[in-house]
């Protein structure tokens, strides 16, 4: 079956309430600086790895309803659990492992569920439950 459409995320978008200050703190979380606000004062383009862009969105009405919308991959879940704390941020889970890899979930400022993730395979110290 052939389609126009490539198999190929090119943005992931976050709503948000106030924008300088989610950008502030997504900058923060990930370590990174961030973009000035584009499109009327009202999107954040967060700086990532090679692969989806991350935005920041304030046009959109919002909710932060539902699951986490994706998630990064991290090594050390300890040393997430312990920044995210550092940030202020409410830790919505502990460290959980499914077998294959291990999850910590927590909220942003506005309330959306965050994931990050380590593989388990061969890693005892991902393992383990916060």
């Amino acid at each position: 079956m052939t389609t126009p459409i490539r198999r190929e995320i090119g943005q992931v978008f976050i709503p948000v309430r106030d924008i300088h200050r989610s950008a502030d703190w997504y900058g923060r979380l990930l370590g990174a600086e961030v973009s000035q606000p584009s499109h009327d004062d009202t999107i954040v383009d967060v700086p990532m790895e090679p692969g989806p862009g991350l935005a920041l969105d304030a046009n959109a009405p919002f909710t932060p309803d539902g699951p986490p919308r994706f998630f990064w991959w991290a090594d050390d879940l300890g040393a997430v659990v312990a920044h995210v704390r550092d940030l202020g941020a409410e830790l919505a889970s502990d460290v959980v492992d499914i077998g294959s890899v291990a999850f910590v979930q927590f909220r942003d400022p506005d309330g959306n569920l965050l994931m990050v993730c380590a593989r388990t395979e061969g890693d005892e110290s991902a393992h383990t439950v916060v």
